[in-house]
């Protein structure tokens, strides 16, 4: 912890992809599945700043109805399967999707807030 990590470059898109510290690119964002450490366990960034919120899930419940619709769309247009079939499909799709997809999400909210230095009620004049 003894190195200057306010002059390193990090990407914040390449941290909150691979659910990296914003500030050193090294530590671990998540202790669980979605649930932030209380801090980096390399540079000691205080995770308990950031507030995530409800944006990444609505980006993504957003971004996997239209895959998946269009998916459904061309599916029956084609093939006219049973109603079955299309929950076969595109129910494991939207779970495994929005699953999938919420993690980085997260972790993408909470390191471009810490690289704009986001804060709550903050207007710039």
């Amino acid at each position: 912890m003894t190195e200057n990590y306010q002059n390193k470059k990090v990407s914040p898109v390449r941290a909150g992809l691979f659910c990296k510290c914003p500030r050193c690119g090294e530590g671990a964002l998540f202790q669980g599945f979605l649930t932030f450490r209380k801090s980096c366990p390399v540079c000691a960034l205080d995770y308990e700043t950031f507030d995530s919120g409800d944006g990444p899930a609505l980006f993504i419940i957003l971004l996997i109805g239209l895959i998946v619709i269009a998916l459904a769309l061309m599916v029956e247009v084609k093939f006219q399967p049973p109603v079955w079939v299309h929950m076969l499909l595109w129910v494991p799709c939207i779970m495994g999707g929005a699953l999938g997809l919420m993690r980085p999400g997260k972790a993408l909210m909470v390191t471009l807030q810490y690289h704009f230095n986001a804060q709550e009620g903050k207007l710039d004049q």
